[in-house]
């Protein structure tokens, strides 16, 4: 089974960090290369990251 991650927080100031999310993912076995990140709010900024997980989804 191959897992796929994605992780955001709100800020990209520095105030906020992805790195929970990130550990949680590892210690449930995603490989790194296969965690998406953004560090932006999800209501008016682009995602790169969750288009990315997207299309790493669909070509499964």
């Amino acid at each position: 089974m191959l897992l796929i991650g994605y992780a955001r927080v709100s800020k990209s100031d520095g105030s906020q960090t992805v790195a929970p999310q990130r550990n949680a993912l590892l210690v449930a076995g995603v490989d790194p290369e296969r965690i998406y990140e953004d560090l932006a709010s999800g209501r008016n900024d682009a995602r790169p990251g969750l288009i990315a997980c997207l299309k790493a989804l669909q070509a499964r």
